[in-house]
């Protein structure tokens, strides 16, 4: 926990932030100045300094996975890299939808993708969702340009536009809420400045973050925004990924068995405020999952 240390010397009150940290059996505190007056917006002071800590703990491990993945990547001939993304894509499609509910396998996904085999028994809606999801995948992964509400706008168009055309690359006219959580959205009306707000933090930020690290805070804020009807989960991921691969970082496909915590992570940094707790969460599942790359 970041707490607020007030040294005094003489007559005068020095304000610093503090956080002990534990590295394997042993503490340390680490420690940043504010001044000689208590700055008004602590809480947000803090949140940043413990983003700072975040980096220095885990960004030489997400460093090293960026140049281990890299330059094995670069080795394979293209019909393997190929297939590492053709991989990479059903596992993801799968993942992401079936998080929101789609009943496809991932046998069963991988058979639509691949072979254009449409499942028996399964929702017209999940399996055009899957399908969708794919193209909308590879359209990601080929956009050269910066992230703009334009192209996210497209991303969901492209995703909808053969299940549910009417919300379609269409920005939400009414209030909607998260099943099971107490996590109170943004009003529609609230949307356009709260979309012009992101777009303008991003290309502030997008420069100076650590990558995974800013991948993180672009999906858990554009996903807290919620500016569509539907699809919100499946966009952020897109999001984030597109961050990933446009820094030349390996993608990360949340399994559907982590469901919880990661939903867990994300209310939490939504009820609190506070994007820590999201970001650790998925610092913490990006190492894990490329543990054979640190």
């Amino acid at each position: 926990m970041v707490i607020l240390r007030i040294i005094k010397q003489g007559n005068k009150n020095y304000y610093y932030l503090e956080h002990t940290l534990r590295e394997g059996k042993s503490f340390r505190n680490k420690r940043i100045y504010l001044g000689n007056k208590k700055p008004k917006d602590i809480d947000k002071l803090k949140e940043k300094f413990m983003l700072n800590i975040l980096g220095e703990l885990y960004g030489n491990q997400i460093n090293n996975i960026k140049k281990t993945f890299s330059k094995e990547f670069s080795n394979l001939p293209k019909v393997a890299k190929d297939s590492y993304i053709e991989s990479f894509m059903i596992k993801f499609t799968y993942n992401t939808n079936r998080i929101e509910g789609s009943t496809l396998t991932l046998k069963q996904t991988a058979d639509l993708l691949q072979e254009h085999i449409t499942p028996k028994n399964k929702p017209l809606r999940d399996v055009k969702e899957a399908e969708s999801h794919g193209k909308v995948f590879y359209d990601m992964l080929n956009y050269n340009k910066e992230l703009s509400l334009s192209a996210v706008l497209h991303w969901h168009k492209q995703l909808f536009q053969d299940s549910e055309l009417e919300i379609a690359g269409n920005i939400r006219k009414h209030s909607v809420a998260i099943a099971r959580s107490k996590v109170e959205l943004p009003l529609a009306v609230e949307l356009d400045v709260l979309l012009k707000e992101f777009f303008k933090w991003y290309r502030n930020a997008k420069d100076k973050l650590n990558p995974v690290i800013l991948a993180a805070l672009v999906h858990l804020k554009f996903v807290t925004i919620h500016p569509f009807s539907d699809g919100n989960g499946r966009i952020s991921r897109l999001m984030m990924n597109f961050i990933l691969h446009s820094k030349s970082y390996p993608m990360l496909s949340i399994d559907y068995s982590n469901r919880n915590t990661y939903y867990n992570a994300l209310e939490r940094s939504q009820l609190k405020n506070n994007d820590y707790f999201f970001v650790q969460y998925l610092l913490k599942r990006y190492i894990k999952n490329y543990e054979n790359y640190k």
